[in-house]
């Protein structure tokens, strides 16, 4: 896939999968992940760590791997990897979560908090977005992109969808297909 930009509006989980586009890691840098980071931001529920170390990385690239084993099954009908289902566990619980108790002035209230140092709570949080899509019974439509040299997945809104994205492959299709009729009467 010639465009190396992030694609991004699916389910955070799927959003992080699709940072691997083929041949490609969006994320090969801590500075690349700080870039998707930001833009992502409106889906985490703490700002991205102000400094990415390597094993900040390596933790988001752990999840991402084994989301995306997870995903793989469940997009040709088999049993998720134990192995994979286990690291996001384990990357759950490297930054446990806590619910906090405060008092508004009228009633208590909570909020989740993940307890660890940010890059572990950064992968405990995007562990927690892949249980939730792999538990969502939306998972049944989770389809890989129609474009031949494309691996993102997707969340089709609408049955008929067949590319990632109208604007990258579903454009490139179109105009393959346009070439390929009128080549063939000329």
């Amino acid at each position: 896939m010639a465009d190396l930009e992030p694609l991004i509006g699916e389910p955070l989980a799927l959003d992080l999968v699709n940072t691997r586009p083929t041949g490609a890691d969006l994320l090969e840098t801590p500075e690349q992940l700080a870039d998707w980071l930001r833009l992502e931001a409106d889906r985490l529920p703490e700002p991205p760590p102000q400094r990415l170390t390597g094993a900040d990385l390596a933790a988001v690239h752990a999840v991402r791997d084994h989301t995306a084993a997870a995903l793989d099954a469940m997009l040709h009908g088999r049993r998720p990897p134990s192995a994979a289902l286990r690291g996001l566990a384990e990357a759950q619980s490297a930054a446990p979560a806590i619910r906090r108790l405060d008092w508004n002035g009228d009633a208590v209230t909570e909020t989740v908090a993940r307890l660890g140092d940010p890059g572990a709570r950064l992968a405990a949080h995007l562990a927690d977005a892949a249980a939730t899509l792999l538990t969502d019974p939306a998972i049944d439509r989770l389809r890989q992109c129609g474009a031949e040299d494309c691996v993102m997945l997707f969340l089709p809104a609408h049955p008929r969808r067949q590319w990632c994205s109208p604007e990258r492959c579903g454009n490139r299709v179109r105009v393959a297909r346009y070439y390929q009729r009128h080549r063939a009467t000329d």
